[in-house]
């Protein structure tokens, strides 16, 4: 399905700041499908006069859908519709004519102008499906009311608003709770999910008559009102954009959109949504968070405390292998100890790997007997990876490195040696490689066959581990060893 914008460069002679008004729109429409119990459809006037282009469909939550396929994109013909034509020629909301049959079902179509400034840019088709029209209440007699005034604030240039735009998760819905204020402030119309809301709040009675900031200000104690001004703008309906209020056991997001059909304040939409449960699940997402992140800092101090119990006894092994050995796995603790220290100061659970590996890097060419002769390049960015695999792939990358510096250099004569980590992302894999310019691999080396603790740690993690493949062979100038690691991420 194509996009608003990729429609408007290739049918339309829209500039950007018309695409941005009518993105503004399309951030409120769906408000505005609900008050009307109808599907709208933005139409987007072709280049050429020819006809329009759907650039965009709503469907209501409130009542039957007139579209039962999606017709984004689709082209009508000037003429097919003439309430198209006449509402974007004359610039007025277009509403007489017989209803049309859709797939058996009885549809009432009206046109509605998007002006801006002095030019009509494009038209909203409002079509209501008649099967799910019935008597009307109280309720819904107050949503085609209000639904009328947005639809004439559209035609009049008058909507959408700046403000705050309402397409972010939280943000009150129509069903949620709807008020109607008057320019006073005061409620005209409160639907009974809004008098569930106040009442959670600790409101008994009615609202009608009542200043809706005054009710709130007795309800919400002083130290959650962080901002008075823009709390009394926001229930008294003089501003377009979100408040969040509550007590300590109750939650509200408070959403008005200021009425003025012909230019002048009439009174605003309100829109409540009790988010109680959304916030007690914040907060202990936020908890689970900060224990997350502590269970990394333990672990990494205590991996830090095995490495330096294996140091302090590699210091007493009269055993040069026996050091040896001591000495790569304090190594091998110190890798996935590095990972588990980023993790801890970390809020997501996935790790930037490029400081990883220039950690990794560092602590390999350091701690070598030959190390002092030793450097370490990065080139390329691995990226974000998700912690289970940040922590295999830091051992890899660390025995990578320790066999470079080991087995490629183990008689260095004062020149020292450059050991080359690259790194690519692709869109579903992360392949890196490591290579030196050292003395190469032994004459008939194949890595199935190899015996080397090192490689078969790497091999194992690899293949098991990281569901990759492990290649290594001689660099193609002939001088050193090439290793690469082709896993999925």
């Amino acid at each position: 399905m194509a996009s608003l914008i990729e429609l408007v460069r290739a049918h339309t002679d829209l500039d950007a700041d018309d695409v941005a008004w009518l993105q503004l729109l399309q951030a409120d429409w769906q408000i505005i499908a609900d008050l009307s119990f109808a599907d709208l459809v933005l139409w987007l006037p072709d280049r050429e006069g020819t006809g329009f282009w759907a650039g965009g469909q709503m469907r209501p939550t409130t009542g039957p859908t007139a579209y039962v396929d999606d017709i984004v994109g689709t082209f009508v013909p000037a003429g097919r519709r003439p309430h198209l034509d006449i509402a974007y020629a004359e610039g007025r909301l277009v509403r007489e004519g017989d209803p049309e049959w859709r797939d058996d079902v009885p549809v009432r179509a009206e046109t509605i102008p998007v002006r801006r400034g002095q030019r009509v840019i494009a038209v909203v088709g409002r079509n209501t499906n008649l099967l799910g029209v019935r008597t009307p209440s109280r309720l819904e007699l107050s949503y085609l009311q209000t639904a009328a005034d947005l639809t004439q604030m559209i035609a009049g240039g008058h909507f959408p608003l700046p403000g705050q735009r309402s397409d972010h998760a939280d943000t009150p819905r129509v069903g949620d709770g709807f008020l109607r204020v008057d320019e006073q402030g005061r409620v005209v119309y409160a639907s009974p999910n809004a008098l569930s809301v106040y009442r959670r709040l600790g409101h008994s009675g009615d609202l009608d008559g009542l200043r809706l900031s005054e009710v709130t200000r007795e309800l919400v104690p002083t130290r959650h009102r962080s901002d008075e001004e823009a709390l009394s703008a926001v229930l008294g309906g003089r501003t377009n954009r979100d408040a969040e209020i509550g007590t300590d056991s109750v939650s509200l997001i408070v959403r008005a959109i200021p009425l003025r059909p012909h230019g002048r304040l009439i009174g605003a939409l309100v829109l409540v949504r009790d988010v109680t449960d959304l916030r007690r699940r914040d907060r202990e997402l936020v908890t689970k968070d900060a224990t997350i992140r502590e269970i990394h800092h333990r672990v990494k101090n205590n991996l830090q405390t095995v490495a330096a119990l294996l140091r302090l006894q590699a210091r007493r092994m009269d055993s040069q292998d026996a050091k040896a050995a001591l000495e790569e796995a304090v190594r091998r603790v110190g890798s996935i100890a590095i990972v588990h220290e980023i993790l801890s100061q970390a809020v997501e659970e996935s790790v930037a790997f490029d400081d990883v590996a220039d950690r990794l890097a560092a602590m390999v060419a350091d701690v070598g007997s030959v190390g002092g002769g030793i450097r370490v390049r990065r080139e390329g960015s691995f990226g974000e990876l998700p912690s289970e695999t940040a922590t295999t792939v830091a051992m890899v990358l660390t025995e990578l490195l320790q066999n470079a510096v080991e087995h490629g250099y183990p008689a260095l004569d004062g020149s020292g040696g450059t050991i080359v980590v690259t790194a690519e992302r692709k869109p579903d894999r992360l392949v890196f490689t490591v290579v030196d310019d050292g003395q190469g691999l032994p004459e008939g080396f194949e890595v199935e066959v190899s015996s080397t603790l090192g490689l078969s740690i790497v091999g194992t993690l690899v293949e098991s581990e990281l569901g990759g493949r492990l290649t290594l062979g001689p660099t193609s100038a002939g001088r050193g060893t090439r290793a690469e690691i082709d896993v999925p991420v």
